[in-house]
């Protein structure tokens, strides 16, 4: 049995012990290249007290209109380089014994979910919509689980990522999007199921 079926098996394991199928998912992506909830999910294992432990990361906008600052793409730029040069990687079993912890990093660093965390936390400070700030958990290009920040602005969703200073189109990053915070509800998660190994 080949590495890379191997591989790909793995992933599909995974899939499945985290999240329910839907009966007849919908792959499809729309026009506008944004991610398309399916249906919803329980958060993942490290999450469940997110929105106990920071309440922020889960709110939205006191306005039903949704603007974002006007300085929104130097502001974009910045958060992510200076939140990947400046946050040391820290895997969470060495940090807290646990294989899993979504919080903010702590001085001695954090993994991808605490960079994906503190770059929403400083987002919506300088004036983002939290709601428009998912957080997400994928496989990368060689299937490995991996957490992002999806930013939905303009006619795409946008990824930042502690893995790239570059800030892509989610259908540019070769990930695997497994689920995401509910656009409609962020203290919910909802399925994706697109991209990478679903292509």
């Amino acid at each position: 049995m080949s590495a890379l079926f191997q591989n790909f098996r793995a992933a599909v394991a995974l899939v499945l012990a985290l999240i329910v199928l839907p009966a007849n998912p919908s792959f499809a992506i729309d026009a506008h290249r944004k991610l398309i909830p399916l249906e919803q999910v329980a958060a993942p294992a490290g999450a469940v007290a997110l929105c106990v432990n920071y309440t922020w990361a889960c709110s939205h906008s006191a306005s039903a209109t949704v603007a974002f600052p006007a300085d929104a793409v130097a502001i974009l730029r910045s958060v992510n380089t200076s939140a990947n040069r400046a946050i040391r990687p820290v895997a969470d079993i060495a940090q807290y014994a646990v294989a899993e912890r979504w919080l903010l990093p702590t001085k001695r660093g954090g993994d991808c979910e605490d960079y994906a965390l503190y770059k929403k936390r400083a987002l919506i400070e300088a004036g983002f919509p939290p709601e428009r700030l998912l957080l997400a958990s994928v496989l990368d290009r060689k299937l490995r689980p991996h957490a992002v920040l999806i930013l939905r602005m303009g006619p795409t969703d946008l990824i930042l990522d502690n893995l790239t200073n570059r800030i892509l189109p989610w259908d540019k990053t070769g990930y695997t999007f497994l689920r995401m915070q509910n656009p409609d509800r962020p203290e919910g998660w909802v399925a994706l199921l697109v991209g990478g190994a679903f292509s």
